[in-house]
């Protein structure tokens, strides 16, 4: 079985805004201990160490405008080291420009297979990134999501439950294009009322064929690893969209402000530990290796 983490980051301070001046509040709590360097090297590290064998990068927030300096910089390290296998760049699909970025990080990268534009908003400010709750309704972004069809690429899908509604109409309108659900949809708790709201938006996801989930980013609420949390996702997820639309993400190194690689890979192992040899194999590796096609 080919092990896949589909879903890390990799920076040098220098190059994403938040991790300089002052610190500001984030949706995974104060983040000094990650104010530094963290090299493909030392990724490879970390996943090398429980048997992963493919990566998937997804883009950290370098900040507007820097889309394509992003794409050029992780190529030099995919071809210095041979990782990652596949890159999810930036796209602002609310500027007009983007088609052009979209073609000259094609042009630099072979291993480009999506973009991500986080559109998650919550009624906590914390836990806001988007304008407006429905930003994918907005009819420049919807427009300017055509391209990514005309790429051929993923759109990596960034919500909570609560909009789920919205994003489900989102993935249905563009069938020509995968999504992947990221954070597994963000259940941000573990009260009834948050579960059963999350759990609502999974369903109204999971009836569109053209969408996977994936595990990554479990720590980012509780800011440790909570296997019983964790177990609950894999279990809801699994049973909403099988384990051929599922699949393992770290969150790397955002996840390191709690953890090591190995326990959180063992915390995912421990969850899927009941289910079949073909469930496993989808989830540590096979859907991601469809999904991004590495």
């Amino acid at each position: 079985m080919t092990l896949v983490d589909c879903h890390f980051h990799i920076w040098e301070r220098e190059k994403l805004d938040w991790l300089n001046g002052p610190m500001k509040p984030r949706i995974f709590g104060p983040y000094e201990p990650i104010r530094r360097d963290y090299p493909i090297e030392e990724f490879m590290e970390d996943a090398k160490s429980v048997g992963i064998e493919k990566a998937v990068y997804v883009q950290p927030n370098w900040g507007p405008g820097r889309e394509v300096e992003e794409v050029r910089w992780v190529e030099e390290r995919a071809e210095r080291t041979g990782w990652p296998h596949a890159i999810v760049a930036p796209t602002d699909l609310m500027d007009d420009d983007c088609f052009a970025v979209m073609k000259e990080e094609a042009r630099i990268s072979k291993r480009m297979r999506g973009c991500r534009q986080q559109l998650h908003w919550h009624e906590n400010p914390q836990y806001r990134y988007a304008p407006v709750p429905d930003q994918m309704n907005d009819p420049v972004f919807r427009k300017n999501l055509k391209h990514v069809a005309d790429m051929g690429w993923l759109f990596e899908l960034q919500v909570f439950s609560g909009q789920a509604e919205n994003a489900a109409k989102l993935v249905r309108d563009f069938p020509d294009i995968p999504f992947v659900l990221v954070h597994a949809g963000m259940l941000e708790g573990d009260t009834p009322d948050v579960v059963e709201r999350w759990k609502t938006g999974l369903k109204r996801l999971a009836e569109n064929d053209n969408l996977a989930v994936k595990f990554s980013g479990q720590g980012t609420f509780n800011q440790k690893v909570d296997r019983t949390f964790i177990g609950l996702v894999v279990d809801e997820c699994l049973a909403t969209f099988g384990s051929e639309r599922c699949m393992f993400g770290s969150n790397f190194p955002v996840e390191k402000l709690w953890t090591d690689y190995a326990s959180i890979f063992e915390a995912y192992q421990d969850a899927l530990s009941a289910y079949s040899d073909d469930d496993r194999r989808n989830v540590f590796g096979a859907t991601a290796e469809r999904v991004y096609r590495i």
